[in-house]
């Protein structure tokens, strides 16, 4: 499908769609959303000449995973938002089957976009190419074409690439699956953008240790915080544990040294990066004042997504909040970026046994609630957080079966961070140690209930409602 027949159907379908969605009591309040169709992989992370620029995967024509383009974002402070046009569409060739995921660099002031060109073939089989598209005057993006193409000895299943400098060169991490069908970690290195230089796998299954540990890595970022060097991605196929990694697909850190000269990546164990139900594809960026902030897609791949309840209103998935992230010990932290604290109200205080607490209007709700466990918090009646001795349990029921559904975080809890807006919470522990992220979709306006007879403290805080303009 060419630009001259998809351009004209984005526009009917936004016209015809947003209302529907901007209509649906589940839709953000505050959060990233589409106006119409399927979100899914932040994409172009950047603060570029005073702003920052958020793209993502996007299909306007349905909620489904086809016909991927490049939405496009702006912003001077990460809360006012602007639609920027479209960025990418699968007008080419090269990329035909999709406009993947991708990174965006300023290039001598010249913002400029590197993604993967997806090509599907008749007979079941693909390729990939990695582009490069530069934005012109008039704010959109003109297409170079492909800088890489298919490296040997891997499938079709080449992608994300996320490409930073260092020094006088650019380098590249890149999500691969080997002719083994085992998933690794590519290095490359340019001068240019333009003539890629392979350095080899810094990481993946099979290496430093790992053993087997998955068939594909998608969207990898490689950055330092610190004396640590952080490598976060998605591992595909890593085994499910007891409580850990029990999402269809993981989103993962590994943290250790990284030699430019040596192109090594000397790693430690996998973590989970968010243990919630919905997060996927996360990707971040340098402040102007040398912050890393991370931004999610609160969905998963493979998993129930095509049951939820938006559908029918014409649209499906959103982000996570902005987070900023931070190193302690060797591990990665992650907390809500403090521009968010602009969103606040008026501040609400409680302190006492858990069931006296005032029942909070959670639709959008920030909490930070410290303690010692032993409590339960119920949002309204659809999702279900249980703080105990030996961490939390966060538990759903499944759109398909209806069964209840676990997920867990475990060791010593003794502070909550909890954003909250119409079908969804983002669950902050310890100041970041960990992150539980999750849709749910409530019969009525959200409630939150505290249940127990343990002694909580409670600052919180309606957040405002915010609009893409």
């Amino acid at each position: 499908m060419g630009s001259t027949t998809l351009l004209p159907q984005i526009l009917n379908a936004v016209m015809r769609g947003q209302p529907k969605a901007l209509s649906d009591p589940h839709y953000p309040g505050w959060h990233l959303a589409p106006v119409t169709g399927l979100l899914n992989d932040p994409n172009g992370f950047i603060n570029f000449a005073g702003r920052y620029h958020l793209f993502y995967q996007w299909n306007a024509l349905g909620c489904e995973h086809k016909f991927k383009c490049w939405g496009h974002w702006s912003s001077t402070d990460l809360l006012h938002w602007q639609h920027e046009p479209i960025a990418l569409m699968p007008d080419e060739a090269f990329d035909r089957s999709g406009c993947y995921s991708g990174s965006a660099v300023d290039d001598n002031g010249v913002l400029t976009l590197i993604y993967t060109g997806n090509v599907k073939f008749d007979d079941g089989s693909r390729t990939a190419w990695q582009c490069l598209a530069v934005q012109n005057e008039a704010g959109c993006f003109d297409k170079l074409g492909p800088v890489i193409a298919l490296p040997e000895g891997y499938t079709g299943h080449v992608r994300d690439p996320k490409v930073w400098r260092h020094g006088d060169q650019w380098y590249m991490v890149l999500g691969a699956q080997d002719s083994h069908k085992q998933g690794k970690v590519l290095l490359l290195r340019s001068a240019d953008l333009r003539h890629w230089h392979p350095l080899g796998e810094i990481a993946g299954s099979g290496l430093n240790g790992l053993g087997d540990a998955g068939y594909m890595w998608e969207c990898p970022d490689l950055f330092t915080l610190g004396e640590t060097t952080f490598l976060i991605c998605c591992p595909q196929g890593i085994a499910h544990e007891e409580q850990r990694f029990l999402n269809a697909h993981a989103s993962a850190w590994l943290a250790g040294n990284f030699n430019y000269d040596t192109a090594d990546f000397a790693h430690g164990p996998f973590h989970e990066l968010d243990a919630g139900f919905e997060f996927y594809a996360p990707q971040t960026t340098l402040t102007a004042d040398g912050r890393r902030l991370l931004i999610g897609w609160m969905g998963v791949p493979d998993g129930e997504e095509m049951y939820q309840p938006t559908i029918a209103q014409s649209w499906l998935h959103q982000m996570t909040c902005v987070r900023e992230l931070d190193a302690r010990d060797g591990r990665l932290l992650q907390r809500p970026v403090a521009e968010l604290q602009a969103l606040r109200g008026d501040e609400h205080r409680y302190y006492g046994r858990a069931s006296g607490a005032p029942v909070l209007a959670a639709q959008r709700l920030e909490l930070v609630l410290t303690g010692s466990g032993g409590i339960t918090l119920n949002f309204a009646e659809t999702l279900y957080l249980d703080w105990h001795g030996e961490g939390l349990r966060l538990a759903r029921r499944s759109l398909v079966s209806g069964e209840w559904h676990y997920r867990y975080w475990r060791g010593a809890v003794t502070e909550l961070h909890i954003l909250c807006d119409h079908s969804s919470v983002e669950i902050f522990i310890n100041e970041g140690e960990g992150v539980m992220s999750s849709r749910y979709f409530p019969a009525h306006h959200a409630q939150l209930t505290l249940i127990g007879d343990e002694e909580v403290n409670a600052r919180y805080w309606p957040l405002r409602h915010l609009m893409v303009e």
